[in-house]
């Protein structure tokens, strides 16, 4: 569903994603995980089609996103890291102008939020402007814009970054359930997150994969099967190098 072959992004002399290649599979979800400025947005925006990259490749659902981005972006469902919302609209408002974006019409249009609206929990604030809402609510909407076409592909940058415990809670049991059907690609650097919604996990550092396998192969890998030692020991060489 996601193939990454030999992806890189360098910004001037800055090399933010080097080499990457991986896949996602459909009933996947794969955390990739990483300190901040490893490269894990960049990698999110360059498979969604919102940058180019620098060289390689990146196909979903087998459609080229760098040769056919159109059609790739149809495939796709993509919440970004602060994902931009219009405070004047009610959440009910804001997807009905999301589902005219994507092309939805009629009786489809109206199924599509309605079907948004239960899978992220909206109901109780469905004709609420969005400037009166909760900062978990106000993800939850931006999640919903992005399941609205009902994608094989879901792309999630940092989605319970800044929600209560209880919000993030709601949110990885969404991801884990939603991963049953789709291919789910989210980023995160809360190690938890792999537990709680992961099928499989890569670890990134410096642009590049340093680790990659199930929670527990990783596990597996780590100092007395701590993944939090397993990350320090993979994403600290800066501050080892500088010791």
């Amino acid at each position: 569903m996601i193939e990454v072959e030999q992806l890189t992004k360098h910004f001037g002399s800055k090399m933010a994603v080097d080499d990457l290649s991986f896949t996602v599979k459909k009933g996947e979800v794969l955390g990739f995980l990483g300190p901040n400025g490893a490269g894990k947005s960049t990698t999110m925006r360059m498979i969604t089609g919102f940058i180019a990259p620098s060289s390689g490749e990146a196909k979903v659902c087998g459609i080229s996103v760098i040769d056919d981005p159109t059609q790739a972006k149809t495939k796709i469902g993509y919440l970004p890291e602060s994902a931009p919302l219009y405070a004047d609209m009610t959440v009910t408002g804001f997807l009905k102008f999301c589902a005219d974006v994507r092309g939805l019409r009629g009786t489809e249009r109206k199924d599509a939020i309605e079907r948004a609206i239960d899978t992220c929990f909206l109901s109780s604030v469905a004709h609420q402007s969005i400037d009166t809402l909760s900062k978990g609510y106000r993800h939850r909407t931006c999640l919903a814009q992005a399941l609205l076409h009902d994608p094989e592909v879901l792309i999630l940058d940092e989605p319970t970054d800044g929600l209560d415990p209880n919000q993030k809670h709601e949110v990885r049991q969404l991801i884990k359930n939603l991963g049953e059907k789709k291919a789910i690609l989210f980023s995160t650097h809360i190690l938890e997150e792999v537990d709680a919604s992961c099928s499989r996990a890569v670890i990134v550092d410096r642009g590049r994969i340093v680790a990659d396998g199930t929670p527990q192969e990783l596990k597996e890998r780590a100092p007395e099967g701590s993944l939090t030692e397993l990350f320090r020991k993979l994403t600290t060489r800066d501050t080892d190098e500088a010791a």
